[in-house]
């Protein structure tokens, strides 16, 4: 049974958005490897705290990926 983990930052994500992505994750998973894998298939999305991931030695944070999400440039 296929278990896939997918990491978001706290904060950003509805619950609507996540069951959104649990379903699209899934629906991509039984297209490529076969319908019966669907109703095995367990994705976990896990809300990762603001600051505890980096990006180029950076903290990524809640805010600054809201940020991102609305269009605005990431910091260089």
């Amino acid at each position: 049974m296929p278990l896939i983990d997918v990491k978001v930052m706290e904060g950003v994500l509805s619950t609507e958005q996540k069951q959104a992505i649990a379903r699209g994750v899934t629906d991509v998973f039984a297209d490529a490897v076969g319908e019966p894998a669907r109703g095995v298939t367990w994705v976990v999305i896990q809300d990762v705290a603001s600051g505890q991931w980096t990006m180029g030695g950076q903290a990524v944070t809640t805010e600054g990926v809201q940020e991102l999400l609305r269009g605005a440039p990431a910091p260089a």
